[in-house]
């Protein structure tokens, strides 16, 4: 059952309008279905309009920022809880506590950081949460490619690739998230090694 999702994204809109439409549609989406937002705690960008798309629709929204983040990713003052954490480290596990899911929009180097440190987790067993992309515009298919790469050049496991959820459409995606079945693999290590 998926109660709280994760979204990770950019704090700036990015170039094409597509991407701040998405980000709201997706916030009312998720009120509608009645799965709540975890997301970085932000107004900006990407972040504060998947929030708005949340809370103008009823919905509820939990953001996690970090103090020293409160100025240059200025704190949205309209959720349902905003939670202040003492690092990035600390944000992501807050995060985590708090969803049954991610979902990946576009944005720059700390979206990826984020991302990548979910999908690894999952990789390792630490957890069997869906991990998702919203492939809007084609954004992420270099990235998806280079994943392929990885898995042609033996340095990913075709297994742990499918982890993956990409698709274009927000109701097919949260769809998939929901149906969402982790393939079996051995952990690698216990949660009380990290």
């Amino acid at each position: 059952m998926i109660k709280r999702l994760t979204v990770f994204c950019g704090s700036s809109f990015g170039t094409d309008k597509i991407y701040e439409e998405q980000a709201y549609e997706l916030g009312k989406q998720l009120a509608t279905q009645k799965i709540g937002l975890v997301y970085g705690g932000a107004i900006t960008g990407l972040m504060g309009t998947v929030a708005n798309g949340v809370m103008e629709n009823n919905g509820e929204a939990i953001g996690v920022l970090p103090h020293f983040l409160q100025g240059k990713e200025i704190a949205h003052n309209h959720l349902t809880k905003l939670i202040l954490v003492e690092t990035m480290h600390e944000r992501k596990t807050k995060m985590n506590e708090f969803s049954d899911g991610v979902i990946v929009l576009p944005g720059g180097y700390g979206t990826l950081e984020e991302f990548f440190e979910m999908i690894t987790w999952a990789q390792l067993g630490l957890h069997q949460k869906p991990i998702a992309i919203l492939n809007i515009n084609g954004f992420y298919d270099d990235l998806l490619q280079m994943i392929q790469t990885m898995v042609d050049k033996g340095f990913l496991k075709k297994i742990n690739q499918k982890m993956l959820i990409v698709d274009e459409n927000i109701e097919s995606l949260l769809n998939k998230i929901k149906n969402y079945e982790a393939p079996k693999v051995d952990k690698w290590i216990s949660k009380d090694k990290v």
